[in-house]
């Protein structure tokens, strides 16, 4: 039999390592190879590995899921928002990491969902998303931030569906705000 070559994504890596020790500890053995596909697709938030494998198969996009929301910083928020434009564009490359990851999010909005894109059309889509004149920079973070994935040979790049943390989300509604006013 073949193997099929299959992404992995768990989207908070300190949940999914919680979620492991806690059923490697709930065992008196070692598990198997199946079983060990089993957990870790039950980290990710499948039912079991055959859950995993029908939801890749079938292009699903299953995250584990978010634990409670936590306090929005509009500080940050206030200063994501004053990197973009008021037609919602990234007008320059924020400084500290923790503002380029929240404006990131940004762009990721606004790439179509379930869509795939060569590499050509995603740096279209970014080059028209921002003013600063970067978009590799922007591609490469998005895929470095797991909210872009790229096959291993750069030809397709699909945005990955997740929720977005609170600051994010407060961004998101202040951008379409000042969009609306425009």
């Amino acid at each position: 039999m073949s193997r099929s070559i299959m992404t992995y994504h768990a989207p908070d890596i300190s949940a999914l390592a919680r979620s492991l020790k806690r059923e490697l500890d709930e065992r008196t053995e070692k598990p198997g190879h199946v079983e060990l596909l089993n957990i870790l697709s039950r980290a990710a938030g499948f039912r079991n590995f055959q859950h995993l494998r029908a939801a890749q198969a079938a292009g699903e996009r299953l995250a584990m899921p978010s634990p409670p929301a936590a306090p929005v910083d509009h500080v940050r928020v206030e200063a994501a928002l004053r990197c973009f434009d008021g037609q919602g564009r990234l007008s320059r490359w924020p400084a500290k990491t923790s503002l380029q990851q929240l404006c990131l999010w940004a762009l990721w909005a606004r790439i179509p969902a379930e869509r795939e894109f060569d590499e050509k059309a995603i740096s279209g889509l970014l080059r028209d998303l921002h003013l600063f004149g970067d978009h590799a920079l922007l591609r490469r973070e998005m895929v470095n931030q797991r909210l872009l994935f790229r096959t291993q040979d750069c030809k397709v790049y699909r945005r990955i569906e997740q929720r977005p943390p609170a600051e994010a989300i407060a961004l998101l509604k202040s951008l379409g705000g000042a969009r609306a006013r425009e």
